[in-house]
């Protein structure tokens, strides 16, 4: 499933075609993706201007003219494509439709930006822009890793007690937005952390080191445009490229690339994900 650099990569590619444009028309394919599509909602977004484009966690939010918050979650196969060439930016002509073009928004600036998902685990809803801190989908999600709520004090009050393992403690959304299995093995790699560390053992200054570790592996991986595993691909149709630049993850027995450091990745199983991590410096 993407994750928050390939979420925040995809929204950025979206930017010059959907922020400040208006909806001409919404082709709705299909009456669900995972959950059934909001009533009407074809109909809810025709002629409608994208005031603000947004991410929390790892969902995309555009917030509408009329009012209307349209939620979008890539799931595990979902992509989010744009065609066309409007404002000098994108190079793709408009592709013949794929069978799993569930949605797709024809912009009246002539870019098309087309909803692809061949396992239908992603999501849409449309909602009530000031409702959407109570949408059960984001109103218990914590602070967003790059943003000022997320902090020294507010990781070290949100791990203090944890018996939970530190890898399965990051991952819970409610301590922190986003994070997924890759980035938290990548940044307790750079921590130099042990992903089963109990959480409330770890000590108040290696906490608070976390908060800019966790920063820097998210600001790193959507610089390369977030990772290419299997499905993802940015919203111009390109792969990212921070894959290449793992320490850990997807590295079992390889040598750890710590300078000074002989110790090997290994990888085990916690919660049914794999974690990596290097069995030398990782403490």
């Amino acid at each position: 499933m993407p994750e928050l650099p390939e979420v925040e990569t995809v929204r950025r590619g979206l930017l010059p075609a959907m922020e400040g444009h208006v909806i001409a028309r919404a082709d709705v394919n299909r009456p669900d993706l995972r959950w059934p599509f909001p009533d009407r909602m074809a109909e809810r977004l025709t002629g409608q201007r994208v005031e603000r484009l947004r991410r929390r966690s790892k969902y995309i939010l555009a917030d509408l003219s009329g009012g209307e918050t349209l939620l979008m979650h890539l799931g595990m196969s979902g992509r989010i494509l744009i065609s066309g060439d409007p404002l000098g930016q994108f190079v793709h002509d408009h592709p013949a439709p794929e069978k799993h073009d569930h949605v797709v928004f024809h912009m009246q600036n002539g870019a098309r930006i087309i909803f692809n998902d061949p396992r239908r685990f992603g999501a849409m809803d449309l909602f009530e822009t000031a409702t959407a801190e109570g949408h059960p989908l984001l109103s218990a999600i914590g602070p967003e890793p790059l943003g000022n709520a997320f902090h020294e004090d507010h990781l070290i009050a949100a791990l203090r007690g944890r018996m939970t393992p530190i890898k399965s403690a990051l991952l819970d959304q409610k301590i922190v937005a986003g994070l997924g299995n890759i980035y938290v093995c990548e940044a307790l790699f750079r921590a130099g952390i042990h992903p089963v560390r109990k959480a409330g053992k770890i000590g108040r200054t290696r906490v608070a080191s976390l908060v800019p570790v966790i920063r820097a592996t998210l600001e790193d991986a959507i610089a390369a445009g977030g990772s290419s595993l299997r499905d993802y691909r940015r919203a111009d149709g390109e792969l990212g490229y921070f894959q290449h630049s793992f320490d850990v993850y997807g590295r079992e027995g390889a040598p750890c690339r710590r300078d000074g450091c002989n110790g090997k990745v290994r990888r085990i199983v916690q919660a049914g994900r794999s974690s990596f991590y290097c069995t030398a410096c990782q403490r």
